[in-house]
C-alpha cells in the first residue's frame, strides 16, 4: 500500500484503467464458457443456425453472407451445448472455422492444408477372364486429371496418397480404389448385368452381344412381333427392320411374302431373303407356270415360313449384305432372317392365352365409267374404233357394283403356351389356331399348329 500510495495521480490512473479491463475481459472469457446453445430442427440453413447462435448467446456473428448462402441446410440437434462445440458442429463440412474474440464471432475460411506429395501409380485393367481391356479411363475424383489403359491394359498416372482413382468402361460397372503407400493397383472390372440386354442370335445358334459385332444387325423381338397380329408373321415385320421391304401377296390369308433387302439383286433369280430357323436354314422352291425354267421377277411363291405360328417366335435377327453370305453361304446373298423359337423356361409353370379376331374390307376400289355406251347405238363396229357410244338411258341401265361382290373378311387367331422346368429340364407346348374367310367368296384358310419341346436331359 506504501508502494501505491508513492504513485502520482495519472499512475495511480492507468493502473485503475487496467485492473478494470483485465476484470472486463475476464467477465466476458467466463461468460462464454457459461453460454449453451439449443437448436433441434431437423432441416436449418447454415445462417439461420448462426442466427440464432446470435439470439441465444448475446454475442455478434460476423460472416460473408453469399458465401454461406449456398451451403446445404443441415439438420441439428443441440441441446444445452457448449458455445464452441455448437459452431463446430454448425460449420462441419463448410469449409469455414470461427474465432472468438470479446463479444464478436469471427466465421472464416479454414486454411487451405499443405498439398500432399503426389507420386506415380499404375497397374493393369483387366476382365473378368483376365484379358486386358484397352481404352478404360481412369481419373483421380475431383480433378480433371485422368488418362486410358494401352493395348496391354496398363496404365500410369499421378496421385496423391489418399485420393481415389475411379476406373469407368462402356459395358462395365465403374470401380473406385483409394490410393495408399503403394504403386502398384491391378484393377478387375466386371460386365454391367444390366446392359448386356442387347443380345442377338448368328450361326450356329451362338449368341452374342450386339454391340460386339462387326457386322449390321438389326434384332425384333417377340412382344414387337405379337402386337401386330398376322397369319404371316413376316407381314409384322413392316415398318420396323430398316432397309427392309415387304411386300404382302394378294393369294389371301396365309399366303407368301416378298422380302428385299436394300433393293433388288437379280433380274432372273429371286431376292428374297433366306430364313434360318433355330440354325436351320429353310429353302422354298418355286414351281413356274411355263416352261421357260425362268422368272424375270422376285414375286412371293408358296413358302412354308407362312405356317410358323408367330407365338412360338422368341426374337428375330435380320442380317443383310455380305455378312449374311458370310455366316450361310450364297443362299443368304440377299439378306438372311434368322428366327429363335422359344424355349421351357426354369420356374413355376406359366400359361399364357392369346385371342384376336379381325375384320377387313376393301379400302380402295377401282372407278368405273357406267355412263356411257360402246360403239354405236350401242354396238361396236368392226370397221370404226370408237372409245364410247351413246349415253345410257339411266332407267334400262343395271349397273354393276364392285364392292358387292367382296365378302366381310374375317380372321380368328388362337393360342395357347404352357412353359415350366428345373435346372435340368425345361418343357415348351404351344398350340395355336388361325380360321379366316377372305374378301373373295370361297376364299377360305385354315392352319393348326402344334409344338412340343423337352430338350434331352445330359
Amino acid at each position: 500500500m506504501q508502494e501505491y500510495a508513492s504513485l502520482s495521480t495519472g499512475a495511480k490512473s492507468r493502473l485503475i484503467m487496467l485492473l478494470f479491463g483485465l476484470f472486463i475481459l475476464q467477465s466476458a472469457v467466463f461468460a462464454q464458457r457459461n453460454v449453451r446453445i439449443t437448436i433441434q430442427k431437423h432441416s436449418i440453413t447454415v445462417i439461420n443456425a448462426l442466427k440464432e447462435v446470435e439470439k441465444q448467446s448475446g454475442l455478434s456473428v460476423g460472416y460473408n453472407d453469399s458465401q454461406l448462402r449456398s451451403k446445404p441446410a443441415i439438420s441439428l440437434q443441440l441441446k444445452q451445448a457448449p458455445l464452441e462445440q455448437s459452431l463446430e458442429t454448425i460449420l462441419k463440412g463448410t469449409g469455414f472455422t470461427f474465432e472468438v474474440s470479446g463479444k464478436y464471432i469471427k466465421i472464416i475460411p479454414q486454411p487451405v492444408e499443405d498439398h500432399k506429395p503426389v507420386q506415380q501409380v499404375g497397374g493393369k485393367v483387366t476382365d473378368e477372364q483376365g484379358e486386358p481391356l484397352i481404352g478404360v479411363n481412369i481419373q483421380v475424383e475431383g480433378t480433371r486429371q485422368g488418362v486410358i489403359t494401352d493395348v496391354n491394359g496398363r496404365y500410369r498416372i499421378d496421385a496423391a496418397p489418399g485420393s481415389t482413382l475411379l476406373f469407368s468402361y462402356i459395358g462395365y460397372t465403374e470401380q473406385r480404389v483409394a490410393v495408399g503407400s503403394r504403386t502398384e493397383y491391378d484393377v478387375q472390372l466386371h460386365a454391367a448385368v444390366e446392359m448386356l440386354n442387347e443380345v442377338v442370335v448368328t450361326a450356329l445358334g451362338i449368341k452374342r452381344e450386339q454391340k460386339a459385332l462387326s457386322y449390321n444387325v438389326q434384332q425384333v423381338t417377340s412382344d414387337e412381333i405379337s402386337g401386330i397380329k398376322d397369319a404371316n408373321f413376316i407381314n409384322s415385320l413392316n415398318g420396323k427392320v430398316a432397309g427392309v421391304n415387304i411386300n404382302n401377296s394378294s393369294s389371301g390369308v396365309g399366303g407368301a411374302s416378298k422380302v428385299v433387302m436394300r433393293g433388288t439383286k437379280s433380274i432372273e433369280q429371286s431376292s428374297n431373303a433366306l430364313y434360318v430357323i433355330d440354325g436351320i436354314p429353310m429353302y422354298n422352291f418355286r414351281y413356274e407356270s411355263d416352261n421357260s425354267g425362268l422368272a424375270f421377277d422376285s414375286r412371293g411363291s408358296s413358302e412354308s415360313i407362312a405356317d410358323l405360328n408367330p407365338d412360338d417366335i422368341e426374337s428375330i435377327s435380320v442380317l443383310t449384305g455380305a455378312a449374311a453370305a458370310a455366316l450361310y453361304g450364297s443362299n443368304a446373298a440377299n439378306g438372311a432372317i434368322v428366327i429363335t423359337t422359344k424355349r421351357g423356361r426354369v420356374g413355376k409353370l406359366q400359361v399364357s392365352v392369346n385371342s384376336n379376331t379381325e375384320f377387313a374390307k376393301p379400302f380402295i376400289l377401282p372407278k368405273f365409267q357406267n355412263i356411257y355406251g360402246t360403239g354405236t347405238n350401242g354396238k361396236a363396229s368392226g370397221t370404226q374404233v370408237l372409245s364410247w357410244g351413246e349415253k345410257l338411258n339411266p332407267a334400262a341401265r343395271r349397273g354393276y357394283e364392285p364392292k358387292d361382290f367382296f365378302d366381310t373378311g374375317l380372321i380368328f387367331t388362337n393360342s395357347v403356351t404352357l412353359s415350366t422346368g428345373t435346372e435340368k429340364n425345361q418343357t415348351f407346348f404351344s398350340a395355336a389356331a388361325v380360321n379366316s374367310e377372305g374378301l373373295v367368296p370361297n376364299n377360305r384358310y385354315n392352319r393348326f399348329n402344334f409344338t412340343s419341346e423337352t430338350p434331352p436331359v445330359s
